[in-house]
């Protein structure tokens, strides 16, 4: 048996084996060095990496899954390639004495084996952490981006906060739009809309976006928000064209359900341009943009609009309270109360009120508080903070207005009053005499542009609706004091010139010196009780073009028009003079008088030399004896004549007028009242006066039986007063064909008609012809006996008159006093889809209104004011029409003057009244429709004794005012 072969080959292998293992050791302080090395540069390239993944996370990125894995296989690395020195360094110093043997040589060589495989994997970790391109990525959007509130606390937005939100949770609606005048708190409103959905379990979105738009728009800055947002890789948006970002833009945000916020728009904004999908069409994406004008919220296609208002007096004085703060308002006992005062000077505005309280925050004395207050008052300016934190910001919505038309119309409303009730028919006009709307030749054309700049001014809530009788060119409009405030500013170029316009309201006397002063003074308006102390000279006005006296006694001295060599408007309406001096005649620029209700009895004859004049206004002028002969027939360039609500002049002056009139080239405006038969038949035969008549009063006209309106007809308000002998209005159609009221014929209507007032007609029948006015908006009637039916219709329910109109769809107001016959309105329930009031006293037969249910959808109607008898006698069909009405109805006069019910004779009544009835005693009020219905016998008086009855006085006029005893001739 061969024994030897076994033996050597298991020798063999043993010898193999040491080898290896000798090796392993031999080499084993080598790899020591290359493993610390190796480690040494893994652990730089680490540190390397981690201050780029450090750096990217600053910019809230997160570091990448095959990074974050890297960096913990590295860190697990280091731990084991430090163990595993240590471990031989140990085994290194058990080595026996005096050799280089290891003690333990099992021990020895399983360290010397690890050494070259842990070579081996930082060698691989180093080799992936020397490529790494990306280290980090954006992190994925959050929900909502907080949003700091500037100001806090926030008071006031919590009505619109709750309207918003509501809507938010509407699918019905995509885009909402918040608009209201700039410093009201849009986009405080806006933020804490945004914050909302920190708090909110309301998950329904994915993401919200904040988008600042502001002006110029920039549409690639918006863009880029629209970047920071969403996860669009950078080869998809760097360098690309604008469309193809939007097309990114839009890819992303189809797959969402997105909230997003706009904030400051000054222009409708192409969101298509921009990237953004529509909303509204099942998606559930909501568009909510803060504007300051309610045009944007229509160019934008917005759903709902919510106007943020001003706070209301409380709250104002609350954040004002606030901003001023506890140390300040506790440091003196009058302080509180002249905080009060201050706070009311900023009318609820929140940006006033955070800027003036900053102002007054270390105020502590009552003096610096009362200085400060009278500073408000006149020159708002010189209050710390006004100029840079106030006006700046708000002129930004007078700098975008579209021309300098616009911007002359708006400066030119600072002109009126604080709190100023301001007609829109009396403002165009100004605008018309002072030249901005120029370009339009028609009178009528230029008013339409004044409607619409009106509109504009109102929609950029540089203008508000006012609360003033009725007006049929729309609601009376009033301006925000601080708004005006910031008018003035402009107007006086930002405050450099102080005079530039001078505005004065009931200040009483103005001293000879401070008129002197107002030489550079280009616009002058003196309003209510304010005068102007004797001058011993003539004033030097040579740069002003316009002087509005309003409800002053101002007294114009001999001279007074010797130095005004550009003027262009004088409204002297409701001054007490007596005359006019004849310089007057001289003023060769002049294009606007008006002398409204003045006390003169005789016009300078010089007048006629005021060739450029294109606006006269004569209207309730009571003391006129007559016009100088050929007076108006010299003002060659006249377009608007007025004479309304005056003494009953003879036949023979007013013929000479209508004749006078008629000779005028340009005259296409002319408002009058007439007295006879002959006249009227003389206005209707002149095409030329009939053209032009827009208002016409028909006073008396004793024996006229029969009207005959001649269609079509320019004519926008009539006034029928006292024709005591008319049955029935005719209309004549243009071809001369005579067509009875009763009949209407659908080729005639008088689609300008919009006011029609009647009174004392004891015999006039019916209305029928007032099917022919569909944009009919004012109707009174009072004190015409036998009316029966306002319109006896005989035509089918449901019929619509010739414009295709319904009627009545126009009517806003309608009046009915003492019509002891009256039983219908009209015989078919209507819609009166228009209609705020109706007022109907001492009408006893009237058992029923003639609304149909629709009328309380509107929502428009806002008071019937009646005798409760009256109210309380009248059959209903529909009885849930009733008590949906039952709400508004008043007995109260006062309670529907509150919401300025309408009154056609106000203008006279407050001219009475505000010349304290000086110059009138009862036998001259008698003569006159506005005032004949106001005075009644005193009961158990003489008969010389007349109450003045305050049933249509206005009820801004104080309670103790309300009763007058006039002592006068019958």
């Amino acid at each position: 048996m061969d024994i030897v072969s076994p033996v050597l080959d298991i020798a063999s292998r043993i010898c193999n084996c040491v080898g290896d293992r000798a090796d392993y050791l031999r080499r084993l302080p080598q790899n020591l060095k290359s493993l610390r090395s190796e480690k040494e540069k893994l652990e730089n390239v680490y540190k390397d990496v981690k201050e780029r993944v450090e750096r990217e996370e600053k910019l809230e990125k997160k570091r990448t899954h095959v990074v974050g894995g890297w960096m913990e296989r590295v860190e697990a690395m280091e731990k084991e390639v430090y163990k595993l020195l240590e471990s031989c360094d140990e085994e290194n110093q058990k080595k026996c004495f005096g050799s280089c043997c290891p003690r333990n040589c099992r021990a020895s060589y399983k360290l010397a084996k690890m050494v070259p495989e842990r070579i081996d994997a930082v060698a691989e970790l180093l080799s992936e952490g020397s490529n790494f391109q990306e280290v980090a990525v954006p992190l994925p959007s959050p929900l909502v981006i907080e949003r700091p509130l500037e100001e806090k606390p926030v008071v006031g937005l919590d009505s619109p906060f709750r309207e918003v939100w509501r809507l938010l949770q509407d699918k019905q609606v995509g885009s909402i739009g918040i608009y209201g005048m700039g410093g009201v708190g849009k986009t405080t409103l806006l933020t804490k809309i945004n914050n909302k959905f920190l708090q909110s379990r309301f998950k329904a979105f994915d993401i919200v976006i904040w988008v600042v738009v502001s002006r110029p728009t920039n549409l690639e800055r918006i863009q880029e928000t629209f970047l920071d947002r969403l996860d669009i890789p950078d080869d998809r948006w760097k360098g690309k064209p604008e469309d193809k970002k939007a097309k990114e833009i839009r890819r992303v945000l189809k797959t969402m359900k997105f909230v997003l916020l706009l904030d400051d728009i000054w222009e409708p904004l192409d969101l298509v341009r921009v990237g953004i999908p529509p909303v509204g069409d099942g998606n559930e994406s909501k568009i909510v943009f803060t504007t300051r004008s309610a045009d944007v919220c229509g160019g934008m296609a917005a759903q709902k609009s919510i106007k943020v208002e001003c706070l209301e007096e409380q709250e104002a004085l609350s954040l004002f309270q606030a901003k001023v703060g506890e140390d300040t308002l506790n440091s003196h006992p009058d302080i509180p109360q002249l905080a009060e005062m201050v706070a009311k000077e900023c009318k609820g505005l929140p940006l006033a009120l955070i800027v003036i309280a900053r102002a007054m925050a270390y105020a502590q004395t009552p003096e610096e508080w009362e200085r400060n207050l009278q500073k408000l008052r006149l020159y708002p300016k010189d209050v710390a903070g006004t100029e840079n934190d106030l006006f700046s910001v708000l002129a930004f919505s007078y700098d975008y207005l579209p021309d300098e038309a616009t911007k002359s119309c708006f400066l030119y409303c600072s002109l009126f009053p604080e709190d100023d009730q301001i007609p829109p028919e009396h403002l165009i006009q100004l605008w018309m005499g002072e030249g901005f709307l120029d370009e339009y030749d028609d009178i009528q054309e230029a008013r339409n542009q004044g409607g619409k700049i009106i509109q504009m001014l109102k929609h950029a809530c540089l203008l508000e609706v006012g609360k003033g009788p009725f007006s049929i060119d729309g609601e009376y409009l009033k301006m925000h004091d601080v708004i005006r405030d910031m008018a003035l500013w402009l107007a006086c170029e930002k405050g450099k010139k102080k005079n530039k316009f001078v505005v004065k309201d009931g200040v009483g006397l103005i001293s000879a010196r401070e008129v002197q002063k107002w030489k550079d003074t280009q616009k002058i308006a003196l309003w209510n009780e304010t005068s102007i102390e004797k001058l011993r000279e003539p004033p030097r006005f040579p740069n002003t073009e316009t002087i509005i006296g309003r409800m002053t006694k101002f007294r114009i001295p001999s001279g007074f028009f010797t130095n005004m060599s550009v003027i262009r408007v004088l409204d002297f309406s409701k001054v007490e003079i007596r005359q006019l001096p004849a310089e007057i005649g001289n003023l060769a620029t002049l294009q606007y008088l008006n002398l409204s209700g003045v006390m003169i009895e005789y016009l300078p004859i010089e007048l006629k030399n005021l060739k450029k004049l294109r606006f006269l206004m004569l209207d309730k002028l009571f003391s006129l004896a007559l016009l100088p002969n050929q007076m108006v027939s010299s003002l060659s360039s006249l377009q608007l004549f007025s004479m309304k609500f005056f003494s009953s002049p003879s036949l023979a002056d007013e013929i000479m007028l209508l004749e006078e009139l008629e000779q005028l080239e340009h005259i296409n405006d002319i408002s009058i009242m007439l007295t006879s038969i002959e006249s009227i038949q003389r206005l209707f035969e002149s095409h030329k006066l009939r053209r032009s008549t827009t208002f016409l009063q028909l006073e008396g006209c004793w024996g006229m039986n029969q009207v005959q309106l001649v269609s079509p007809s320019c004519i926008k308000e009539l006034v029928l007063d006292k024709c005591y002998e008319l049955e029935e209005v005719k209309i004549i159609h243009f071809e001369s064909q005579v067509v009875p009221s009763k009949f209407p014929n659908p080729q005639c209507c008088f689609n300008n008609l919009l006011s029609v007032r009647i009174k004392g007609c004891k015999k006039l029948l019916n209305l029928n012809w007032l099917v022919h006015a569909p944009k009919l908006q004012y109707l009174q009637i009072e004190h015409s006996g036998i009316i029966e039916k306002v319109i006896e219709d005989e035509r089918s329910e449901g019929s619509e008159i010739e414009s295709g109109l319904s009627v009545f769809s126009r009517l806003i107001y309608l009046t009915l006093i003492d019509l002891p016959k009256l039983e219908s309105i009209y015989e078919h329930p209507l819609p009166f889809p228009s209609l705020r009031q109706i007022t109907v006293r001492d009408c006893p037969r009237l058992k029923k209104l003639p609304f149909d249910s629709r009328i309380c959808m509107s929502k428009k109607l806002e008071i019937i004011e009646g005798q409760q008898e009256w109210w309380d006698g009248l059959e209903w069909n529909d009885q849930t029409l009733m008590h949906n009405l039952t709400p508004i109805f008043s007995t109260s006069v006062e309670a529907y003057k509150m919401l300025n019910p309408p009154n056609p004779f106000d203008p006279i009544t407050s001219s009475l009244i505000s010349t304290k009835f000086e110059s009138y005693n009862a036998g001259n009020l008698l003569q006159f429709p506005p005032y004949s219905s106001l005075i009644q016998p005193t009961t158990g008086t003489s008969p010389s004794s007349f109450i003045f009855s305050t049933t249509h006085l206005p009820s801004s006029l104080p309670h103790s005012e309300q009763s007058f005893n006039f002592h006068g001739t019958r």
